[in-house]
């Protein structure tokens, strides 16, 4: 079977499509990574799958796990296992294969290999990998027999789906607006916006819609998301950007998460706009060129941030926080909050 990402798995998991015996999941976002993997067992589980779990850290504990899977069980002859394969056991594979000691048939990844093309159910088969992608190996073997699971970082134009299968996940219905309004708050922080709808579901009735006023409500007394501080930003509040700034880093968020998920990429779309203006674009056009709805917060919010603040200053300002980003990473700039406070006064300047 084809690869598939995060989003259409979570959809296929809601939808009670059928799943693969064997399902891989890799990539580079921990959190898609466990929420997928918590979905599918949820799923399972209420379909009368008994769960199994299991840590594959050296070669006893993957043919420990492969004599496992091949064995009956009496009293739970459907069954699904979660086999997380530990950093540990891939860096000792690799140590194997190098001095030529690690083949098909023998060892770790022989006996994951030999449980991949001969499991054929009742039951499901999870590898979740602590890793950008499966072993070659692994991955030639899962495309064959099952679902390959890639969990990339979001785009922006995904972000409301995102937030729509988040909903469904917990048992809760969710508007185009109000999948909007929740992209917009929290950006590409995935786990914050489905710790925002859990919270939700514990004061709704299964099954309720969620409104943009339920959404606004719980976040009165919480403190600031960085998309807020992005939000202040292109809307030219700069009082209320800097003490929203000054809470988030006191709160403990990384001065570099603010700047390369949030204010780049509000800049960006800044720019962007404001170029298609220059050009006489239409506002649909600069949607379309998000990837996005016309009525999106977010596109609303680039538009008007170009027009605040104008081509000329905004080229100025993306050219600033690419030096900004490169000058955190190598440690060039030391007082990273000062750096951030100095850039949305330079930026929101009249």
């Amino acid at each position: 079977m084809p690869s598939e990402n995060a989003l259409s798995m979570l959809r296929a998991t809601a939808a009670r499509r059928p799943l693969s015996p064997v399902i891989a999941i890799a990539g580079p976002h921990a959190f898609l990574r466990e929420y997928l993997t918590g979905a599918i067992v949820k799923r399972l589980v209420a379909e009368g799958f008994q769960h199994r779990s299991a840590q594959i850290a050296n070669t006893s504990d993957a043919i420990e796990f492969a004599e496992e899977v091949g064995g009956g069980d009496l009293f739970a002859p459907r069954r699904v296992f979660v086999c997380r394969m530990m950093r540990s056991f891939r860096e000792r594979a690799g140590e194997e294969e190098a001095a030529g000691e690690g083949d098909r048939k023998s060892g770790g990844d022989g006996a994951i290999l030999d449980v991949i093309t001969e499991y054929r159910g009742p039951g499901h088969l999870v590898f979740v990998y602590d890793r950008e992608q499966a072993p070659a190996k692994i991955r030639r073997a899962v495309e064959s027999e099952g679902t390959l699971v890639n969990c990339m970082r979001p785009f922006d134009n995904q972000l409301a789906q995102y937030a729509q299968a988040f909903a469904r996940g917990a048992g809760l219905e969710i508007g185009p607006d109000a999948a909007e309004t929740l992209a917009a708050r929290h950006g590409g922080d995935l786990s914050a916006m489905a710790n925002a709808l859990a919270k939700l579901a514990i004061s709704l009735e299964p099954g309720a819609k969620v409104k943009p006023s339920d959404l606004n409500e719980a976040a009165t007394s919480k403190i600031p998301e960085p998309f807020e501080i992005a939000e202040a930003v292109s809307q030219g509040r700069v009082a209320d950007a800097l003490q929203k700034l000054e809470r988030a880093l006191a709160s403990g968020r990384d001065p570099v998460e603010i700047l390369s998920v949030e204010l780049i990429p509000v800049v960006r779309r800044m720019v962007l706009a404001a170029s298609m203006i220059a050009s006489k674009r239409p506002t649909a056009e600069v949607a379309a060129a998000f990837g996005m709805n016309p009525m999106s917060p977010l596109v609303t919010r680039a538009i008007e941030g170009a027009r605040r603040f104008g081509l000329p200053r905004l080229t100025r300002s993306f050219a600033r926080v690419g030096e900004m980003d490169a000058k955190f990473k190598n440690g060039e700039i030391k007082d990273r909050a000062g750096a951030l406070s100095a850039f949305v006064l330079e930026l929101t300047a009249e």
